[in-house]
């Protein structure tokens, strides 16, 4: 049997590997109309910042290796221009010499990517524009900014490549403006946990233009809709376009989008031809709608998936959740499942909680708090989504969360889950417990919540009491208006201070004093509620915002 594979990057790679160790005696060919094969798309940024120093760093597997080591045969400046599948044949154009000749299989897989899309402004051809998806934009990149030496880069979109970008050429010399149409970066975030990663951004000499964009690139200007910034060059990551022109020609089912419809066999709506990757539209795991979500771990999955069907082997891709991580400078940002936009556009009924966590042992030298939030539904208590933005240990707990939403656990499973523990790794109460113990106090009524939204909704009139229990030291370096100082330490001697006919409104730091002090004003008939994240969540967020 022979199978044709149109793209040999990701999904297209792994359907080639995968399908060659079911079946030895398979014709295998892939046709990629570029010069490389199965290249670290997410190391990209890195060879730009010069992280990564080697050009062949970049590149897993060549075609000599694909060869030698999985006998496929890889043909790179061969680009599909026409399927045929009624014939099952695919029109190929070999881009050296102009030919074209004719491929037939047995069966397909498309697995064709996603372009960067470019906006219709004024000046985005020019010389100094770049965008960044495969090894020769970086190329044209490096090469630029070594003749050129540029002086300051501005990145249109505030993406995970784009920020990645913004780190890279900052690393490299250049002052990094970035522009984003939102109102915050980092679109799987939610505002107010990307204030973290906006303050630690500017403090790195990063300017921020959010809740703005692009209107033209006038040589080193770029125009903005509000005001304009310098730029040497300029570094387009405002998102990406399935590229579905050739499977549209061939009569294969495409969505509104663009995105090629595929049942959980990757199968498309014509027989023996599979589509895997960034082209397809999937399956939300959580939502169970349709999403498009262009990932790497997923693309390499759907292949494998693809493969084992085509083998006889039948295997379901069960959907995306979505997880990523991104590295900027020291911090680390990580997501998976849903954020509240998402939750809210799903009509799930959800509740959330936040901590601020210490990533190992406290009295263990070292080690910065990380901002935890999850989501779960409130009817099921199922998890819905996490993210965290920290430094130490943020990957190793975003991995537990996004395993346990594949796995179906509720929130309060996690107070249950038995993780490692050394004073160097983590905590006899991990955070991801934290999380779950939290959660279960709210579940279950032991604890009342509020939010960083609506602390300024607070009603100052006296029929409500608002207690900031943090010490007179952090009290007297900023607080909320309206806000008594008692320090929980000092409260069951100031308890008949505390009105017993009106709702208590506590805070103190990160919500963990706070917590305990409205343990301590229920047990005495108190009506309490705790500002979930503290005060520093609230600081945070309302200085963002003052920001932008």
């Amino acid at each position: 049997m022979k199978t044709l594979i149109i793209g040999g990057v990701a999904g297209g790679a792994t359907a080639a590997a995968r399908l060659r160790r079911l079946d030895e005696k398979a014709e295998i060919i892939v046709l990629e109309r570029g010069e490389f094969v199965s290249f670290a798309n997410c190391g990209l940024p890195y060879y730009i910042g010069g992280v990564i120093t080697e050009k062949s760093a970049l590149t897993l597997q060549t075609p000599q290796s694909f060869k030698t080591r999985f006998n496929v045969e890889v043909r790179t400046f061969n680009e599909a221009v026409n399927i045929d599948p009624s014939a099952k044949t695919v029109t190929v154009k070999n881009l050296l010499n102009g030919e074209t000749y004719e491929e037939t299989y047995d069966d397909l897989v498309i697995s064709p990517g996603a372009a960067p899309i470019k906006p219709n402004i004024e000046g985005i051809e020019s010389e100094n524009v770049f965008t960044l998806r495969n090894i020769p934009d970086t190329f044209r990149i490096k090469r630029f900014m070594e003749e050129n030496s540029p002086k300051t880069a501005v990145v249109v979109g505030g993406g995970y490549i784009g920020i990645e970008m913004a780190e890279n050429l900052a690393e490299a010399g250049l002052k990094v403006s970035v522009v984003e149409l939102s109102d915050h970066l980092i679109a799987s975030l939610d505002g107010d946990m990307a204030a973290d990663l906006h303050r630690y951004l500017r403090s790195k000499g990063i300017d921020l233009y959010l809740s703005n964009g692009v209107t033209a690139i006038c040589g080193d200007r770029v125009v903005l809709q509000k005001g304009e910034c310098q730029a040497d060059m300029v570094l387009l990551s405002v998102g990406v376009r399935p590229e579905t022109e050739l499977a549209r020609k061939c009569g294969i089912s495409l969505n509104d989008r663009g995105s090629i419809i595929v049942n959980r066999r990757m199968q498309t709506n014509i027989p023996h031809i599979y589509a895997v990757g960034d082209a397809v539209e999937t399956e939300d795991f959580i939502t169970k709608k349709p999403s498009f979500i262009p990932l790497a771990g997923p693309a390499n999955k759907q292949g494998r998936i693809a493969a084992d069907n085509i083998a006889g082997y039948p295997t379901e891709y069960t959907g995306t959740q979505g997880s990523a991580v991104l590295k900027v400078f020291d911090m680390t940002v990580a997501t998976t499942g849903l954020n509240e936009k998402n939750a809210r556009l799903a009509g799930i009924d959800y509740d959330k909680t936040y901590i601020f966590s210490a990533p190992h042992a406290t009295y263990y030298p070292g080690g910065t708090n990380m901002s935890i939030k999850v989501l779960w539904d409130k009817n099921t208590h199922k998890l819905l989504g996490a993210q965290i933005v920290g430094f130490d240990g943020v990957d190793k707990r975003l991995d537990v969360f996004a395993t346990a939403i594949r796995l179906g656990a509720s929130v309060t499973d996690l107070t249950t889950l038995e993780l490692c523990y050394a004073p160097p790794f983590g905590s006899a109460k991990d955070p991801v417990n934290m999380i779950g113990f939290v959660a279960e106090n709210i579940i279950s009524g032991k604890q009342k919540q509020f939010f960083w939204h609506d602390v300024d909704l607070l009603p100052r009139d006296g029929s409500v009491y608002l207690l900031d229990t943090r010490t007179p030291a952090e009290y007297a370096r900023s607080n909320i208006e309206g806000f008594v100082n008692i320090p929980l330490d000092s409260l069951r001697q100031r308890i008949d201070e505390i009105p017993t006919d009106k709702p208590v409104y506590v805070h103190c730091h990160s919500g963990h004093r706070s917590y305990i002090a409205c343990r301590i004003l229920s047990a005495h008939g108190t009506d309490c509620y705790n500002l979930a994240g503290g005060w520093r969540l609230y600081d945070s967020v309302t200085s963002d915002a003052k920001r932008k």
